[in-house]
């Protein structure tokens, strides 16, 4: 049993290496557990990224208000304005959803 657990995790290695060769981010773990402790995504990506909140919102097309308000949880944004908040941290919609 041991050795089939010892294969699966080079396996699992083997996969993870190739996805970064190829270009694939890897998640910083202080990203992944920010927001695992319940920090908001957007707020924790933008940080990650070196943003300021004027830089973001000018880039998701977004007033820095509402994006305040999005980040401190006090408004949802919709389908569209994520999207853009996703495309201009360089992430999938996905990875803003908690």
């Amino acid at each position: 049993m041991e050795n089939s657990e010892m294969l699966d995790d080079i396996r699992a290695y083997d996969e993870a290496h190739q996805r970064w060769a190829e270009g694939e981010e890897l998640v910083p773990s202080e990203v992944t557990f920010a927001i695992l402790d319940g920090a908001n995504p957007i707020q924790v990506w933008r940080v990650y990224r070196g943003l300021t909140q004027q830089a973001l919102a000018e880039q998701a097309g977004i007033s820095p208000s509402y994006l305040s308000q999005l980040e401190s949880g006090k408004r949802t944004g919709t389908a569209e304005v994520l999207q853009a908040i996703a495309a201009a941290l360089n992430l999938t919609l996905d990875d803003l959803l908690p």
